[in-house]
C-alpha cells in the first residue's frame, strides 16, 4: 500500500509526458474506490474530515482491506477524535473559509481574498491532521499500542503529534533543538511526551533532531511525523484540509484562484496540491489553483531548488529522482520571524516543485518587513489570531505584489498556527 505513490495522469511536466512511472516522489495519489462525499447532504452530515472524506483516505481503504467495515472504521474515527477532544478541548471539524476583502483592500488587491483558518483546529494549526492521519493506520494496523512513536520537531507539530499520541495512548519521542521554547517543552512534558533535546554532532550536516530520530526508526520506531519523506502515509491525513479546500471553492464558485502556502517541511505545501489536484480528477474543480510556495528570505530552499530544476534539460526527471542532493541540501543558518517555517531543508520538495511548473506558479520570497506587515494585517484586521507563520501566505501575496505576479485574481491564502 505505501508503495502506491505514484498515480497516472496526463497532465505535463514543462515539455515532458507524464507517465504512472513518473509522479513526483512523495505523491501519495488516491486509494482504489476513492469516492467524493455526492451531495451536500453527505457533506453537511459528516463535519469531521475524516469522516466525510473517508472514502478518500488510505486509512479507510486499509480498514476494509483488513476486514473492517465502513461503520466500524468511522466508530475507530469518533473513539479516536473524542479522545483528542479529552485531551486538546476539540476535536476535529471542518475550518471556516474566512473572507479577508478588509485586507484585500488596505493592501490594494482588487481581486477577492479568502483565507482558510486552521488555528481553531486541533492544537491551533493544521499540523495534527497529518498525526491524526497517521493515529488512524496504527489503529487499523492493529500496531500494538506500546510501539515507540518518534518525531522531530519543537513547535506545532510537535504540540499536535503530542497531543494525538496522548489521545491514542502512544508512547511518544520527541527530538528538539537545544533552542526550543522553554514554554513549548513544558507543554510536551505536560502532555506525557518524552523530549530529547539534540545537540549537532561534530561534522554533522542536516538537522540533528531528524538524524537522531532515524535513529529510533531503525530501532522499530514508528516515524509519527509531519514530514512525507520520514512516514509518506503523512500526507493521508494532512490532504483532509485540501479535500475541505476544494469543496469551499467549489461552494462559493470561485473557478480560477491563486494559492499561497507557506513552506517548511513541505508537507502542507504537498498535501494540499495533492488533494486539489485529486478534486479536479473526480470533477470537483474544474483546474488547480496556481500554486505559489512561500518561504522566507533567511530560509529558502525551496526558491533554490526550482531555479536549479527549472534550467535542467529534463527539469522531470529531477522531481522523479531519489537522489537529489545537488538539489535539495541544508540552508546555511536559517533565520525568521516566522519560525516555523525554518526547516534547512524542504524534505517534502518534488511534488511542490512539479505542481508550480505544471501549473504555472512560482516559488515566492517574503522579506522579514512583509513577514511583519502580513501579521500585523491579520491580527489588527480579523478575528484570525495567527501567528508570524500562520500569516506567511499573505505575506507571499505582499511580496507578489511587489514583483507583480497578481492582479485582480482570486486569492487564497492558508491561515494556520495560532499566536501562542
Amino acid at each position: 500500500m505505501p508503495g502506491l505513490a505514484f498515480r497516472s495522469s496526463t497532465r505535463r511536466w514543462t515539455n515532458h509526458q507524464v507517465t504512472s512511472q513518473q509522479q513526483p516522489i512523495g505523491w501519495l495519489g488516491s486509494p482504489p474506490g476513492a469516492r467524493w462525499p455526492n451531495d451536500s447532504e453527505e457533506l453537511d452530515a459528516n463535519p469531521n474530515p475524516f469522516i466525510r472524506y473517508r472514502s478518500m483516505l488510505w486509512s479507510h481503504h486499509r480498514a476494509l482491506e483488513v476486514g473492517l467495515t465502513d461503520g466500524a472504521f468511522v466508530d475507530i474515527v469518533r473513539r479516536l477524535d473524542d479522545a483528542v477532544a479529552e485531551v486538546d478541548g476539540k476535536g476535529f471539524r471542518d475550518t471556516p473559509l474566512v473572507d479577508l476583502t478588509k485586507v484585500g483592500s488596505i493592501i490594494g488587491h482588487t481581486g477577492g481574498l479568502l483565507g482558510k483558518d486552521e488555528t481553531g483546529n486541533v492544537s491551533g494549526t493544521h499540523k495534527a491532521r497529518h498525526l491524526f492521519g497517521l493515529a488512524l493506520h496504527l489503529e487499523v494496523g492493529d500496531v500494538p499500542t506500546d510501539t515507540p512513536l518518534v518525531i522531530a520537531s519543537c513547535g506545532n507539530a510537535a504540540l499536535a503529534a503530542a497531543v494525538v499520541a496522548r489521545a491514542a495512548g502512544r508512547p511518544l519521542t520527541i527530538h528538539v533543538p537545544a533552542w526550543a521554547d522553554t514554554t513549548v517543552l513544558a507543554k510536551l512534558d505536560d502532555l506525557g511526551a518524552h523530549v530529547i533535546i539534540c545537540e549537532r554532532r561534530r561534522n554533522e550536516t542536516g538537522d540533528p533532531c531528524v538524524l537522531r530520530s532515524r535513529e529510533l526508526v531503525a530501532d522499530g520506531a514508528v516515524p509519527f511525523t509531519c514530514q512525507g519523506t520520514e512516514n509518506l502515509m503523512t500526507i493521508d491525513g494532512g490532504r483532509t484540509l485540501g479535500f475541505e479546500l476544494a469543496s469551499d471553492l467549489a461552494g462559493v464558485g470561485t473557478d480560477e484562484c491563486r494559492l499561497f502556502i507557506q513552506v517548511g517541511g513541505g508537507a502542507l505545501a504537498s498535501s494540499s496540491i495533492q488533494a486539489l489536484s485529486e478534486a479536479v480528477d473526480l470533477g470537483v474543480l474544474a483546474d488547480n489553483p496556481r500554486l505559489y510556495a512561500v518561504q522566507s528570505e533567511g530560509c529558502a530552499p525551496l526558491n533554490r531548488a526550482f531555479m536549479i530544476v527549472q534550467q535542467l534539460d529534463d527539469p522531470c526527471a529531477a522531481i522523479t529522482s531519489h537522489d537529489n542532493s545537488d538539489i535539495m541540501w541544508p540552508w546555511d543558518d536559517p533565520v525568521s520571524l516566522a519560525t516555523g517555517i525554518l526547516d534547512d531543508i524542504v524534505y517534502d520538495w518534488q511534488p511542490i516543485v512539479g505542481a508550480m511548473m505544471t501549473g504555472g506558479g512560482a516559488p515566492v520570497v517574503v522579506t522579514e518587513a512583509e513577514l511583519a506587515d502580513a501579521h500585523r494585517l491579520v491580527n489588527s484586521h480579523t478575528s484570525v489570531g495567527a501567528d508570524p507563520t500562520g500569516t506567511a501566505g499573505l505575506a507571499g501575496l505582499l511580496a507578489a505584489q511587489r514583483h507583480n505576479l497578481v492582479d485582480n485574481d482570486t486569492v487564497v491564502v492558508l491561515l494556520t498556527g495560532i499566536e501562542r
